[in-house]
């Protein structure tokens, strides 16, 4: 019998303006200790993106978010944040900041398979 898995996870958030508190959901981290498991799914739906601030770049927020990606499975190429370990890394990315780039509130839950409960939170969330 598969054992379950204690995750984390939070919404990633494009905040076009913050002032308005207006946002779309563009993908989700996952972070499961006990795997040593750390990843993210984007997409930035240009269109949608553009009917929040048309004057919004979609490239530099695909940017933003495959920094944030590089950050997930940590490394040289992440910069010092990358260098920290997987909780680390994860607490930083989720941390409350007022960018264009935010995270919701961080909700826990028990899976058997981390890759796969990302993509149900992703098709459920964002798609």
């Amino acid at each position: 019998m598969q054992e379950n898995y204690l995750f984390e996870y939070a919404v990633i958030r494009v905040v076009p303006r913050v002032e308005r508190e207006e946002f779309l959901n563009a993908g989700i981290v996952l972070y499961c200790a006990s795997q040593k498991f750390l990843k993210m799914l984007f997409d930035v739906n240009g269109d949608k993106l553009c009917s929040f601030c048309d004057k919004i770049d979609a490239d530099e927020v695909n940017k933003y978010l495959l920094a944030f990606e590089e950050i997930c499975k940590g490394g040289d190429n992440a910069g010092p944040i990358g260098k920290l370990g997987i909780a680390e890394r994860f607490r930083w990315l989720t941390a409350t900041r007022s960018t264009i780039i935010q995270t919701s509130k961080v909700h826990p839950g028990f899976c058997k398979n981390p890759d796969e409960t990302l993509s149900v939170l992703y098709n459920k969330l964002v798609v």
